[in-house]
Protein backbone atom coordinates (compact mmCIF):
# COMPACT_ATOMS: atom_id res chain seq x y z
CA UNK A 1 0.00 0.00 0.00
CA UNK A 2 1.29 3.71 0.59
CA UNK A 3 3.34 2.54 3.26
CA UNK A 4 5.80 0.69 0.52
CA UNK A 5 6.66 4.45 0.04
CA UNK A 6 7.79 4.99 2.89
CA UNK A 7 5.02 6.66 5.41
CA UNK A 8 7.75 9.42 7.56
CA UNK A 9 8.53 10.81 4.32
CA UNK A 10 5.05 11.39 3.16
CA UNK A 11 3.99 12.98 6.27
CA UNK A 12 6.95 15.27 5.88
CA UNK A 13 6.14 16.06 2.76
CA UNK A 14 2.17 16.88 3.32
CA UNK A 15 1.76 20.60 3.66
CA UNK A 16 0.74 22.43 7.19
CA UNK A 17 -3.29 23.79 6.04
CA UNK A 18 -2.11 26.98 7.87
CA UNK A 19 1.13 27.97 8.10
CA UNK A 20 2.09 28.65 11.38
CA UNK A 21 5.33 30.61 12.61
CA UNK A 22 6.73 29.84 15.98
CA UNK A 23 4.71 30.15 19.10
CA UNK A 24 1.98 30.70 16.81
CA UNK A 25 -1.83 30.33 17.27
CA UNK A 26 -5.00 30.03 14.46
CA UNK A 27 -8.77 30.41 16.38
CA UNK A 28 -10.38 32.34 13.38
CA UNK A 29 -9.49 29.58 11.04
CA UNK A 30 -9.11 26.37 13.36
CA UNK A 31 -12.69 25.15 12.31
CA UNK A 32 -11.85 24.95 8.78
CA UNK A 33 -8.37 24.53 8.07
CA UNK A 34 -5.96 21.66 9.94
CA UNK A 35 -3.30 23.12 11.93
CA UNK A 36 -1.25 20.44 12.33
CA UNK A 37 1.79 20.97 13.96
CA UNK A 38 3.50 17.73 13.13
CA UNK A 39 3.85 18.57 9.53
CA UNK A 40 7.14 19.93 8.14
CA UNK A 41 6.17 23.70 7.57
CA UNK A 42 6.98 25.12 3.84
CA UNK A 43 8.66 28.44 3.12
CA UNK A 44 6.23 30.06 0.36
CA UNK A 45 8.89 30.39 -2.24
CA UNK A 46 9.76 26.65 -1.84
CA UNK A 47 9.22 25.11 -5.65
CA UNK A 48 8.78 21.50 -6.51
CA UNK A 49 11.01 20.95 -9.41
CA UNK A 50 12.22 17.63 -9.32
CA UNK A 51 10.52 14.44 -10.18
CA UNK A 52 11.42 12.61 -6.88
CA UNK A 53 9.49 15.80 -5.20
CA UNK A 54 6.47 15.48 -7.46
CA UNK A 55 5.75 12.07 -6.84
CA UNK A 56 5.96 12.34 -3.15
CA UNK A 57 4.22 15.14 -3.05
CA UNK A 58 0.74 13.58 -4.76
CA UNK A 59 1.36 10.82 -2.67
CA UNK A 60 0.97 12.75 0.43
CA UNK A 61 -2.05 13.95 -0.95
CA UNK A 62 -3.43 10.48 -1.78
CA UNK A 63 -2.42 10.10 2.01
CA UNK A 64 -4.36 12.80 3.06
CA UNK A 65 -7.38 11.67 1.07
CA UNK A 66 -7.34 8.66 2.86
CA UNK A 67 -8.37 10.47 6.13
CA UNK A 68 -12.20 10.90 4.40
CA UNK A 69 -12.30 7.85 2.69
CA UNK A 70 -14.67 6.20 5.35
CA UNK A 71 -16.89 8.99 5.71
CA UNK A 72 -17.27 9.34 2.59
CA UNK A 73 -18.80 6.26 2.50
CA UNK A 74 -20.63 6.07 5.49
CA UNK A 75 -22.29 9.79 5.27
CA UNK A 76 -23.11 8.77 1.34
CA UNK A 77 -24.85 4.99 3.02
CA UNK A 78 -26.31 5.88 6.23
CA UNK A 79 -28.22 8.19 5.78
CA UNK A 80 -30.49 7.05 2.62
CA UNK A 81 -32.58 4.15 2.39
CA UNK A 82 -30.65 1.05 2.13
CA UNK A 83 -28.96 0.43 5.24
CA UNK A 84 -29.19 1.27 9.00
CA UNK A 85 -27.66 1.28 12.29
CA UNK A 86 -27.57 -1.78 14.42
CA UNK A 87 -28.00 -1.55 17.95
CA UNK A 88 -24.52 -2.38 18.54
CA UNK A 89 -23.74 0.48 16.18
CA UNK A 90 -21.56 3.69 18.00
CA UNK A 91 -23.52 6.37 19.03
CA UNK A 92 -21.81 9.00 16.08
CA UNK A 93 -22.87 6.48 13.47
CA UNK A 94 -26.53 6.29 14.73
CA UNK A 95 -26.37 10.12 14.99
CA UNK A 96 -25.49 9.85 11.39
CA UNK A 97 -28.58 7.73 10.05
CA UNK A 98 -30.59 9.73 12.31
CA UNK A 99 -29.86 13.42 11.30
CA UNK A 100 -28.92 14.45 14.17
CA UNK A 101 -24.82 15.21 13.71
CA UNK A 102 -23.24 17.67 16.20
CA UNK A 103 -20.13 19.63 15.73
CA UNK A 104 -18.18 17.13 17.71
CA UNK A 105 -19.23 13.65 15.47
CA UNK A 106 -16.16 12.07 14.69
CA UNK A 107 -17.66 11.90 11.38
CA UNK A 108 -17.94 15.67 10.76
CA UNK A 109 -14.48 17.39 10.30
CA UNK A 110 -14.58 19.70 7.84
CA UNK A 111 -10.96 20.39 8.30
CA UNK A 112 -9.90 17.29 6.83
CA UNK A 113 -11.47 18.68 3.26
CA UNK A 114 -9.50 21.41 3.57
CA UNK A 115 -5.80 19.35 4.25
CA UNK A 116 -6.88 17.56 1.56
CA UNK A 117 -7.77 20.96 -0.78
CA UNK A 118 -4.78 23.46 0.26
CA UNK A 119 -2.18 20.31 0.29
CA UNK A 120 -3.45 20.61 -3.58
CA UNK A 121 -3.35 24.05 -3.99
CA UNK A 122 0.19 24.53 -2.37
CA UNK A 123 1.31 21.92 -5.00
CA UNK A 124 -0.66 23.54 -8.09
CA UNK A 125 0.95 26.77 -7.22
CA UNK A 126 4.87 25.51 -6.41
CA UNK A 127 4.89 23.10 -8.80
CA UNK A 128 7.11 24.10 -11.85
CA UNK A 129 5.14 23.13 -14.97
CA UNK A 130 7.72 24.94 -17.22
CA UNK A 131 10.28 21.79 -17.13
CA UNK A 132 10.12 19.91 -19.83
CA UNK A 133 12.27 16.67 -21.10
CA UNK A 134 12.18 15.25 -24.81
CA UNK A 135 9.54 18.18 -25.88
CA UNK A 136 7.00 16.77 -22.96
CA UNK A 137 6.50 19.14 -19.66
CA UNK A 138 7.44 16.56 -16.85
CA UNK A 139 5.21 17.66 -14.90
CA UNK A 140 1.90 17.77 -17.11
CA UNK A 141 0.61 14.23 -15.94
CA UNK A 142 0.55 15.31 -11.90
CA UNK A 143 -0.69 18.94 -12.45
CA UNK A 144 -4.05 17.68 -13.91
CA UNK A 145 -3.98 14.56 -11.42
CA UNK A 146 -4.11 16.77 -8.76
CA UNK A 147 -6.42 19.25 -9.81
CA UNK A 148 -8.47 16.28 -10.45
CA UNK A 149 -8.67 15.74 -6.39
CA UNK A 150 -8.94 19.21 -5.46
CA UNK A 151 -12.00 18.83 -8.16
CA UNK A 152 -13.35 15.59 -6.28
CA UNK A 153 -12.40 16.69 -2.46
CA UNK A 154 -14.37 19.99 -3.11
CA UNK A 155 -17.96 17.98 -4.64
CA UNK A 156 -17.26 16.02 -1.79
CA UNK A 157 -17.46 18.52 0.88
CA UNK A 158 -20.16 21.00 -0.78
CA UNK A 159 -22.37 17.80 -0.98
CA UNK A 160 -21.81 17.08 2.69
CA UNK A 161 -21.84 21.03 4.05
CA UNK A 162 -24.28 22.27 1.23
CA UNK A 163 -22.03 24.81 0.71
CA UNK A 164 -18.43 25.95 1.53
CA UNK A 165 -15.40 28.65 1.04
CA UNK A 166 -14.17 28.32 -2.04
CA UNK A 167 -10.29 28.56 -2.22
CA UNK A 168 -8.31 27.83 -4.43
CA UNK A 169 -4.72 29.53 -3.43
CA UNK A 170 -2.50 27.88 -0.56
CA UNK A 171 -3.26 29.39 2.92
CA UNK A 172 0.22 30.00 4.26
CA UNK A 173 -0.27 32.63 6.85
CA UNK A 174 -2.78 33.87 9.39
CA UNK A 175 -3.75 36.54 7.29
CA UNK A 176 -5.23 34.67 4.33
CA UNK A 177 -6.89 31.80 6.28
CA UNK A 178 -8.77 35.15 7.87
CA UNK A 179 -9.90 36.12 4.10
CA UNK A 180 -10.65 33.11 2.88
CA UNK A 181 -12.84 32.64 6.28
CA UNK A 182 -14.60 35.33 6.05
CA UNK A 183 -15.73 35.66 2.42
CA UNK A 184 -18.97 34.15 0.84
CA UNK A 185 -19.31 30.61 0.80
CA UNK A 186 -20.07 28.64 -2.64
CA UNK A 187 -23.16 26.11 -3.12
CA UNK A 188 -23.04 22.87 -5.37
CA UNK A 189 -23.79 24.31 -8.14
CA UNK A 190 -21.28 27.28 -8.25
CA UNK A 191 -18.63 24.59 -7.12
CA UNK A 192 -19.27 22.55 -9.68
CA UNK A 193 -19.80 25.23 -12.00
CA UNK A 194 -15.82 26.27 -11.21
CA UNK A 195 -14.05 23.15 -11.23
CA UNK A 196 -15.54 22.45 -14.76
CA UNK A 197 -14.10 25.15 -16.50
CA UNK A 198 -10.59 24.10 -14.20
CA UNK A 199 -10.58 20.75 -15.43
CA UNK A 200 -11.71 20.89 -18.83
CA UNK A 201 -8.28 21.80 -20.24
CA UNK A 202 -6.97 18.27 -18.76
CA UNK A 203 -9.41 15.67 -20.50
CA UNK A 204 -7.07 14.17 -22.33
CA UNK A 205 -4.09 14.17 -20.12
CA UNK A 206 -2.73 10.70 -18.72
CA UNK A 207 -2.37 10.20 -15.33
CA UNK A 208 0.68 9.51 -13.55
CA UNK A 209 2.15 6.33 -14.09
CA UNK A 210 4.04 5.23 -11.33
CA UNK A 211 3.49 1.35 -11.32
CA UNK A 212 2.51 -1.33 -9.00
CA UNK A 213 2.42 0.38 -5.33
CA UNK A 214 1.86 -2.31 -2.37
CA UNK A 215 0.74 -4.58 -5.49
CA UNK A 216 -1.70 -2.33 -6.49
CA UNK A 217 -1.96 -0.54 -10.32
CA UNK A 218 -1.03 3.09 -9.28
CA UNK A 219 -2.80 4.23 -12.61
CA UNK A 220 -6.42 3.49 -11.03
CA UNK A 221 -5.23 5.72 -7.59
CA UNK A 222 -5.74 8.95 -10.11
CA UNK A 223 -9.26 10.15 -10.58
CA UNK A 224 -10.64 10.14 -14.30
CA UNK A 225 -10.93 13.82 -15.79
CA UNK A 226 -13.97 12.42 -17.98
CA UNK A 227 -15.78 11.05 -15.54
CA UNK A 228 -15.17 13.76 -13.07
CA UNK A 229 -16.19 16.08 -14.84
CA UNK A 230 -19.39 13.98 -16.24
CA UNK A 231 -20.67 14.34 -12.68
CA UNK A 232 -19.92 17.87 -11.66
CA UNK A 233 -22.29 18.58 -15.14
CA UNK A 234 -24.88 16.03 -13.68
CA UNK A 235 -25.08 18.01 -10.42
CA UNK A 236 -25.03 21.46 -11.92
CA UNK A 237 -28.05 20.66 -14.24
CA UNK A 238 -25.82 20.53 -17.60
CA UNK A 239 -27.43 17.49 -18.85
CA UNK A 240 -26.02 17.80 -22.38
CA UNK A 241 -22.35 18.31 -21.17
CA UNK A 242 -22.88 15.76 -19.04
CA UNK A 243 -23.88 13.09 -21.23
CA UNK A 244 -20.91 13.69 -23.26
CA UNK A 245 -17.83 13.46 -20.99
CA UNK A 246 -19.28 10.35 -19.62
CA UNK A 247 -19.80 9.07 -23.35
CA UNK A 248 -16.66 10.26 -24.81
CA UNK A 249 -14.64 8.64 -21.30
CA UNK A 250 -16.76 5.68 -21.86
CA UNK A 251 -15.90 5.09 -25.64
CA UNK A 252 -12.31 6.39 -25.50
CA UNK A 253 -10.58 4.93 -28.87
CA UNK A 254 -7.48 3.85 -26.72
CA UNK A 255 -9.05 2.97 -23.18
CA UNK A 256 -12.58 1.99 -24.13
CA UNK A 257 -14.75 0.83 -20.97
CA UNK A 258 -17.54 -1.77 -22.00
CA UNK A 259 -20.14 -2.94 -19.04
CA UNK A 260 -18.81 -6.61 -19.27
CA UNK A 261 -21.31 -9.32 -18.64
CA UNK A 262 -20.96 -10.58 -15.01
CA UNK A 263 -24.31 -11.56 -13.86
CA UNK A 264 -25.61 -13.31 -10.72
CA UNK A 265 -28.60 -15.43 -12.32
CA UNK A 266 -30.33 -18.96 -11.29
CA UNK A 267 -28.88 -21.75 -12.80
CA UNK A 268 -29.98 -22.35 -16.14
CA UNK A 269 -30.11 -25.46 -16.78
CA UNK A 270 -32.44 -26.04 -14.10
CA UNK A 271 -36.10 -24.74 -13.47
CA UNK A 272 -36.00 -25.64 -9.71
CA UNK A 273 -34.47 -22.60 -8.34
CA UNK A 274 -31.98 -24.18 -6.49
CA UNK A 275 -29.37 -22.88 -6.63
CA UNK A 276 -27.39 -19.99 -8.71
CA UNK A 277 -24.26 -19.35 -10.80
CA UNK A 278 -21.85 -16.45 -11.41
CA UNK A 279 -21.42 -13.43 -9.20
CA UNK A 280 -21.13 -9.81 -9.33
CA UNK A 281 -19.16 -9.36 -5.61
CA UNK A 282 -16.43 -11.23 -6.85
CA UNK A 283 -15.03 -8.39 -9.01
CA UNK A 284 -14.87 -6.15 -5.95
CA UNK A 285 -12.08 -8.47 -4.10
CA UNK A 286 -9.53 -6.83 -6.24
CA UNK A 287 -9.13 -4.08 -8.86
CA UNK A 288 -6.13 -5.61 -10.41
CA UNK A 289 -7.28 -8.16 -12.56
CA UNK A 290 -10.78 -6.62 -13.68
CA UNK A 291 -12.50 -3.63 -15.12
CA UNK A 292 -14.68 -2.92 -12.62
CA UNK A 293 -12.86 -0.51 -10.82
CA UNK A 294 -11.73 2.52 -13.09
CA UNK A 295 -10.43 4.49 -9.97
CA UNK A 296 -9.65 3.71 -5.74
CA UNK A 297 -7.98 5.34 -2.88
CA UNK A 298 -5.71 2.88 -1.89
CA UNK A 299 -5.72 2.24 2.30
CA UNK A 300 -3.30 0.85 4.46
CA UNK A 301 -2.98 -2.79 4.80
CA UNK A 302 -3.30 -2.61 9.13
CA UNK A 303 -4.17 0.27 11.55
CA UNK A 304 -0.69 0.42 12.54
CA UNK A 305 1.26 1.53 8.89
CA UNK A 306 -1.25 4.49 9.19
CA UNK A 307 -4.94 4.88 7.75
CA UNK A 308 -6.63 2.25 7.86
CA UNK A 309 -10.07 1.72 6.53
CA UNK A 310 -12.41 0.33 9.03
CA UNK A 311 -15.82 0.02 6.55
CA UNK A 312 -15.04 -3.65 7.36
CA UNK A 313 -15.35 -4.03 11.06
CA UNK A 314 -18.62 -1.12 10.62
CA UNK A 315 -20.40 -3.45 7.85
CA UNK A 316 -19.05 -6.55 8.47
CA UNK A 317 -18.97 -9.06 11.50
CA UNK A 318 -15.06 -9.39 12.92
CA UNK A 319 -13.32 -10.58 15.29
CA UNK A 320 -12.27 -7.39 15.98
CA UNK A 321 -16.16 -6.00 16.71
CA UNK A 322 -16.91 -9.16 18.23
CA UNK A 323 -18.80 -10.37 15.53
CA UNK A 324 -21.14 -7.08 15.62
CA UNK A 325 -21.50 -5.32 13.25
CA UNK A 326 -22.70 -1.80 12.74
CA UNK A 327 -24.85 -1.53 9.82
CA UNK A 328 -27.12 -3.85 7.76
CA UNK A 329 -29.24 -4.03 4.91
CA UNK A 330 -32.51 -2.13 5.38
CA UNK A 331 -35.77 -3.26 5.35
CA UNK A 332 -36.27 -0.93 2.56
CA UNK A 333 -33.53 -2.41 0.49
CA UNK A 334 -34.68 -6.14 1.12
CA UNK A 335 -38.22 -5.00 -0.11
CA UNK A 336 -36.53 -3.37 -2.99
CA UNK A 337 -34.50 -5.86 -4.19
CA UNK A 338 -37.41 -8.86 -3.48
CA UNK A 339 -40.04 -6.75 -5.77
CA UNK A 340 -37.90 -6.84 -8.87
CA UNK A 341 -39.00 -9.66 -11.57
CA UNK A 342 -35.93 -12.32 -12.47
CA UNK A 343 -36.38 -13.52 -16.20
CA UNK A 344 -35.55 -16.75 -17.37
CA UNK A 345 -35.07 -17.82 -21.05
CA UNK A 346 -35.00 -21.54 -21.32
CA UNK A 347 -35.48 -24.34 -24.19
CA UNK A 348 -38.79 -26.55 -24.08
CA UNK A 349 -38.75 -29.51 -24.79
CA UNK A 350 -40.39 -29.39 -28.49
CA UNK A 351 -36.70 -26.80 -29.20
CA UNK A 352 -38.42 -23.32 -28.76
CA UNK A 353 -37.68 -20.41 -26.98
CA UNK A 354 -39.82 -19.57 -24.06
CA UNK A 355 -39.56 -17.41 -20.89
CA UNK A 356 -39.95 -18.25 -17.04
CA UNK A 357 -40.47 -16.29 -14.67
CA UNK A 358 -38.15 -17.19 -11.24
CA UNK A 359 -40.53 -17.47 -8.03
CA UNK A 360 -40.63 -15.16 -5.06
CA UNK A 361 -41.89 -18.00 -2.37
CA UNK A 362 -40.52 -21.10 -0.78
CA UNK A 363 -36.43 -20.50 -1.76
CA UNK A 364 -33.78 -21.40 0.42
CA UNK A 365 -32.68 -18.01 1.06
CA UNK A 366 -35.27 -15.10 1.08
CA UNK A 367 -32.89 -12.80 -0.50
CA UNK A 368 -32.69 -14.96 -3.76
CA UNK A 369 -36.53 -13.29 -4.45
CA UNK A 370 -36.42 -11.19 -6.94
CA UNK A 371 -33.08 -9.03 -8.14
CA UNK A 372 -30.14 -11.59 -7.14
CA UNK A 373 -27.25 -8.82 -6.50
CA UNK A 374 -28.16 -8.57 -2.87
CA UNK A 375 -28.18 -12.44 -2.54
CA UNK A 376 -24.86 -12.29 -3.99
CA UNK A 377 -23.46 -9.68 -1.94
CA UNK A 378 -25.05 -9.92 1.67
CA UNK A 379 -24.31 -13.01 3.49
CA UNK A 380 -25.55 -13.81 7.06
CA UNK A 381 -25.67 -16.42 8.92
CA UNK A 382 -26.10 -17.69 12.53
CA UNK A 383 -23.58 -19.69 14.57
CA UNK A 384 -24.89 -21.36 18.13
CA UNK A 385 -23.27 -19.54 20.92
CA UNK A 386 -22.96 -19.83 24.74
CA UNK A 387 -25.41 -17.54 26.53
CA UNK A 388 -22.05 -15.86 28.10
CA UNK A 389 -20.04 -15.34 25.61
CA UNK A 390 -18.87 -11.91 24.24
CA UNK A 391 -19.50 -12.84 21.22
CA UNK A 392 -22.25 -12.20 18.90
CA UNK A 393 -23.96 -15.40 17.18
CA UNK A 394 -25.65 -13.33 14.09
CA UNK A 395 -22.43 -13.46 11.60
CA UNK A 396 -22.57 -10.97 8.85
CA UNK A 397 -20.31 -10.59 5.51
CA UNK A 398 -20.92 -7.45 3.45
CA UNK A 399 -19.01 -8.91 -0.04
CA UNK A 400 -18.77 -5.48 -1.56
CA UNK A 401 -16.07 -4.43 0.49
CA UNK A 402 -12.07 -4.02 -0.81
CA UNK A 403 -9.95 -4.03 2.49
CA UNK A 404 -7.32 -2.43 0.34
CA UNK A 405 -9.22 0.82 -0.75
CA UNK A 406 -12.30 2.63 -1.36
CA UNK A 407 -13.77 3.06 -4.77
CA UNK A 408 -14.23 6.42 -6.31
CA UNK A 409 -15.39 5.42 -9.78
CA UNK A 410 -16.76 1.79 -10.97
CA UNK A 411 -17.65 0.86 -14.53
CA UNK A 412 -21.57 0.23 -14.31
CA UNK A 413 -22.05 3.67 -11.94
CA UNK A 414 -20.61 5.65 -14.58
CA UNK A 415 -23.26 3.80 -17.15
CA UNK A 416 -25.83 4.80 -14.39
CA UNK A 417 -24.91 8.30 -14.91
CA UNK A 418 -24.42 8.50 -18.51
CA UNK A 419 -28.31 7.14 -18.52
CA UNK A 420 -29.36 9.78 -16.11
CA UNK A 421 -27.64 12.51 -18.28
CA UNK A 422 -29.24 10.71 -21.47
CA UNK A 423 -32.60 11.03 -19.77
CA UNK A 424 -32.40 14.24 -18.68
CA UNK A 425 -30.69 15.79 -22.13
CA UNK A 426 -34.40 14.51 -23.86
CA UNK A 427 -33.70 11.32 -24.90
CA UNK A 428 -34.92 8.70 -22.73
CA UNK A 429 -35.00 5.51 -24.68
CA UNK A 430 -31.41 5.80 -25.08
CA UNK A 431 -31.67 6.29 -21.25
CA UNK A 432 -33.69 2.87 -20.94
CA UNK A 433 -31.76 0.89 -23.53
CA UNK A 434 -28.54 1.94 -21.12
CA UNK A 435 -30.94 -0.63 -18.50
CA UNK A 436 -32.61 -3.26 -20.35
CA UNK A 437 -30.41 -3.87 -23.27
CA UNK A 438 -26.85 -2.22 -22.85
CA UNK A 439 -25.56 0.33 -25.54
CA UNK A 440 -24.13 -1.44 -29.20
CA UNK A 441 -24.96 -0.79 -32.91
CA UNK A 442 -27.49 -3.45 -32.61
CA UNK A 443 -29.60 -2.56 -29.90
CA UNK A 444 -28.89 1.01 -30.85
CA UNK A 445 -30.73 0.59 -34.01
CA UNK A 446 -33.66 -1.81 -32.42
CA UNK A 447 -34.82 0.26 -29.67
CA UNK A 448 -34.03 3.78 -30.09
CA UNK A 449 -36.12 5.56 -32.73
CA UNK A 450 -34.55 7.30 -35.91
CA UNK A 451 -35.96 10.78 -34.21
CA UNK A 452 -33.97 10.42 -30.82
CA UNK A 453 -31.06 8.69 -32.86
CA UNK A 454 -30.28 11.86 -34.86
CA UNK A 455 -31.31 13.97 -31.92
CA UNK A 456 -28.49 12.59 -29.91
CA UNK A 457 -26.36 12.44 -32.50
CA UNK A 458 -22.50 11.41 -31.63
CA UNK A 459 -23.55 10.61 -27.56
CA UNK A 460 -24.89 7.09 -29.35
CA UNK A 461 -21.50 6.65 -31.20
CA UNK A 462 -20.23 3.28 -30.26
CA UNK A 463 -17.33 1.51 -31.79
CA UNK A 464 -18.89 -1.81 -33.57
CA UNK A 465 -16.02 -3.79 -33.31
CA UNK A 466 -15.62 -2.64 -29.70
CA UNK A 467 -19.30 -2.53 -28.24
CA UNK A 468 -20.98 -5.83 -28.68
CA UNK A 469 -23.26 -8.35 -27.98
CA UNK A 470 -20.73 -10.47 -25.97
CA UNK A 471 -19.41 -7.92 -23.94
CA UNK A 472 -22.15 -5.06 -22.89
CA UNK A 473 -25.43 -6.05 -21.18
CA UNK A 474 -27.98 -3.99 -19.79
CA UNK A 475 -27.62 -3.02 -16.46
CA UNK A 476 -30.53 -4.32 -15.05
CA UNK A 477 -29.63 -8.10 -16.35
CA UNK A 478 -27.01 -7.76 -14.07
CA UNK A 479 -29.34 -9.61 -11.06
CA UNK A 480 -32.49 -9.89 -13.06
CA UNK A 481 -31.69 -12.33 -15.88
CA UNK A 482 -32.44 -12.01 -19.38
CA UNK A 483 -34.20 -8.55 -18.96
CA UNK A 484 -33.74 -8.01 -22.76
CA UNK A 485 -36.94 -10.77 -23.32
CA UNK A 486 -38.71 -9.40 -19.75
CA UNK A 487 -42.11 -8.59 -20.84
CA UNK A 488 -43.02 -6.98 -17.34
CA UNK A 489 -39.79 -4.25 -18.08
CA UNK A 490 -40.54 -1.84 -20.62
CA UNK A 491 -39.85 1.80 -21.51
CA UNK A 492 -42.93 3.77 -20.20
CA UNK A 493 -45.56 5.02 -22.70
CA UNK A 494 -48.56 7.42 -22.59
CA UNK A 495 -52.14 5.95 -22.16
CA UNK A 496 -53.05 8.60 -24.86
CA UNK A 497 -50.85 9.97 -27.94
CA UNK A 498 -49.33 13.59 -27.63
CA UNK A 499 -46.79 15.44 -29.74
CA UNK A 500 -43.36 13.78 -28.71
CA UNK A 501 -42.25 16.99 -26.66
CA UNK A 502 -45.31 15.61 -24.51
CA UNK A 503 -43.88 11.72 -24.65
CA UNK A 504 -40.60 12.66 -23.40
CA UNK A 505 -41.87 14.86 -20.79
CA UNK A 506 -43.87 11.98 -19.50
CA UNK A 507 -41.37 9.58 -19.56
CA UNK A 508 -38.37 11.25 -18.36
CA UNK A 509 -39.42 11.46 -14.41
CA UNK A 510 -40.17 7.36 -14.61
CA UNK A 511 -37.42 6.51 -16.45
CA UNK A 512 -35.10 8.92 -13.57
CA UNK A 513 -37.12 6.65 -11.08
CA UNK A 514 -36.15 3.13 -12.47
CA UNK A 515 -32.46 4.52 -12.88
CA UNK A 516 -32.93 5.59 -9.30
CA UNK A 517 -34.06 2.04 -8.48
CA UNK A 518 -31.18 0.18 -10.24
CA UNK A 519 -28.92 2.86 -8.72
CA UNK A 520 -29.99 1.26 -5.76
CA UNK A 521 -30.16 -2.17 -7.09
CA UNK A 522 -26.27 -1.61 -8.17
CA UNK A 523 -24.51 0.62 -5.88
CA UNK A 524 -26.12 -0.88 -2.18
CA UNK A 525 -23.23 -0.62 0.93
CA UNK A 526 -20.84 1.65 -1.66
CA UNK A 527 -21.81 4.92 0.03
CA UNK A 528 -23.66 6.23 -3.57
CA UNK A 529 -27.50 6.22 -2.17
CA UNK A 530 -27.93 9.43 0.25
CA UNK A 531 -26.34 12.11 -2.62
CA UNK A 532 -28.16 10.10 -5.53
CA UNK A 533 -31.69 10.71 -3.69
CA UNK A 534 -30.35 14.26 -2.90
CA UNK A 535 -29.75 14.98 -6.42
CA UNK A 536 -33.11 14.32 -7.25
CA UNK A 537 -34.84 15.54 -4.81
CA UNK A 538 -32.92 19.41 -6.01
CA UNK A 539 -33.40 18.31 -9.64
CA UNK A 540 -37.12 18.06 -9.09
CA UNK A 541 -37.83 20.73 -6.07
CA UNK A 542 -39.07 17.88 -4.13
CA UNK A 543 -37.66 17.45 -0.42
CA UNK A 544 -40.60 14.62 -0.38
CA UNK A 545 -38.59 12.62 -2.51
CA UNK A 546 -35.70 11.83 -0.11
CA UNK A 547 -37.46 12.50 2.88
CA UNK A 548 -40.23 10.25 1.96
CA UNK A 549 -37.49 7.35 0.97
CA UNK A 550 -35.58 7.77 3.97
CA UNK A 551 -38.08 7.79 6.73
CA UNK A 552 -39.25 4.62 5.14
CA UNK A 553 -35.61 2.72 5.41
CA UNK A 554 -36.79 0.47 8.23
CA UNK A 555 -40.43 -0.58 6.96
CA UNK A 556 -42.61 1.89 8.76
CA UNK A 557 -42.09 5.79 8.28
CA UNK A 558 -40.60 7.35 10.55
CA UNK A 559 -42.26 10.68 11.39
CA UNK A 560 -40.14 12.77 13.16
CA UNK A 561 -37.23 11.88 10.51
CA UNK A 562 -39.72 12.62 7.30
CA UNK A 563 -40.19 15.69 9.25
CA UNK A 564 -37.07 16.73 9.82
CA UNK A 565 -36.01 15.83 6.03
CA UNK A 566 -38.80 17.80 4.55
CA UNK A 567 -36.48 21.49 5.64
CA UNK A 568 -33.64 20.88 3.02
CA UNK A 569 -31.11 22.52 5.98
CA UNK A 570 -31.31 19.67 7.70
CA UNK A 571 -29.67 17.65 4.66
CA UNK A 572 -26.05 19.12 5.22
CA UNK A 573 -24.13 18.21 8.45
CA UNK A 574 -23.37 21.46 10.83
CA UNK A 575 -20.09 23.11 10.18
CA UNK A 576 -17.97 23.24 13.18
Amino acid sequence: MITKISKKLLIGLSLTVCYLSAGTTLTSCKDLLDTDSELVEFQEDNRLNSPTDSVYSVMGIIYKMQIIADRTVLLGELRGDLTTPTNEANADLKAVANFEVTTDNRYNQISDYYAVINNCNYFLATVDTTLERHGRKIFESEYAAVKAFRAWTYLQAALVYGNVPLVTEPLLTEQKAEEAMNQPYSDITTICNYFISDLQPYVDTKVPQYGSIGGLPSEKFFIPVRALLGDLCLWAGRYQEAATFYHDYLTLRTAPITTGINQVRWASETKDFLYTNGSISNSFISPTNNNEFLSFLPMESSEYEGVYSQLENIFNSTRANNYYAQAEPAAALKALSASQNYCMRYQRSDGQTDTLYAPKTNLLDPLMAGDLRLYDAYLMRIENQDQNSKYSSRRQTVRKLFSGGISLYRTNIVYLHFAEALNRAGYPQSAFTVLKHGLYQQTISEQVDSVERAQAGQLLSFDVNTFTIDNTIGIHARGCGNVDADTLYTLPQPLTAGSRADTVAYQQPLVEDLIVTELALETAFEGQRYYDLMRIALRRSDPDYLAKRVSLRNGQRDDALYNRLMDTRNWYLPKP
